[in-house]
Formats: structure tokens, sequence, C-alpha cells
């Protein structure tokens, strides 16, 4: 047999999950009525740091946890159709999206493939800004209906703490 790749060892943990799983009679509406908005980064436990189990909360991750066309998307289906209420958008400390310009990884993208990507990096220079920009954007929204409940903060990833942004 071939070598044992890592998506190898995450279908063999999957199966020993499937072994012990006794649920699958959760609700689809999470039981908080709260969404998060996150950075894709591995280093964020959003379950231990948020304390939040299955079935408590939809989570949205993407590189920089930025608002873009897909969460806008996914918030709008998830509280028009599943229930929830309430937005809490995360970015964080040392990420790789401030290492970086929209313009380097665009140049860098049509140099190796000859084409334009159809979307946008979102790289940021200012954690605090970014996270003001993307709740204001979701506070705009008209396909989002509750937008009173929409809080942003910043997670730092050497601490473990969170510090709530002011929207301004």
């Amino acid at each position: 047999m071939g070598t044992v790749t890592a998506t190898d060892e995450l279908l063999a943990r999957a199966e020993l999950f499937r072994e012990s799983f006794g649920g699958g009679n959760l609700p689809r509406q999470p039981a908080t009525g709260v969404t998060v908005v996150t950075c894709m980064d591995s280093r964020i436990d959003l379950f231990r740091l948020l304390g939040i189990g299955e079935g408590d909360a939809h989570v949205l991750r993407n590189s920089g946890g930025i608002v873009t066309t897909d969460v806008r998307r996914s918030l709008a289906i998830s509280q028009r159709l599943m229930g929830t209420t309430e937005v809490v958008l995360i970015q964080h400390t040392d990420c790789g999206m401030l290492t970086f310009t929209d313009a380097e990884l665009d140049a860098a993208l049509r140099s190796e493939t000859g084409r334009a990507p159809d979307w946008s990096g979102g790289a940021f220079t200012d954690l605090e800004v970014s996270v003001r920009q993307s709740i204001n954007q979701l506070r705009g929204d008209p396909f989002v209906p509750h937008r009173q409940s929409i809080r942003g903060f910043v997670y730092d990833v050497d601490k473990g703490s969170l510090r709530e942004i002011d929207p301004g």
C-alpha cells in the first residue's frame, strides 16, 4: 500500500468517531441563536474559546474572518431560515492576511496562471479597522435581518483572550 497521507489519518479518525457516535438528533437551528464568523486559522479552537458544543452555533470560517459574498449569503440563510439572531465576528493577532497585499497576491496568481482570480484576497493592514469594516458591512446588509447584535472581537493567539472592538 502507498504512503499514508494526512487525509487518510483524518478519515481513520472519522471512522473512530462514527463508531462512537450517539447523536444525530440535534435540531437544525443552533441552540444559542448565534452565528460566528471567524478566520480559518488552525490556532483558533473556537469551540473551547467560546465554550460552545455541537449544535450550539453556526460557524463560518474563511481567510481572515472577513465578510465576503459567501459569508453574507450564509448569514442571510442562517438568520432567515435557521433562526439565528446574533453575530460574533472574530479576527485574530498574527493573521496571515496581514502579511501581503491584494495587489501582491493578484500579481503572483497572474504570473503563475496567466489569469486574474475572480475574487479579492481581502488582505488588510489593521485588525481593528478590518473588524469595524466587517461589522459595518453586515449592519448595512439588507439581506441580514437581525443587525442589532453584531459584535466584533480580536482574538490574541498568544494569550488566548478576546478583546471587543468598538464599531465606531
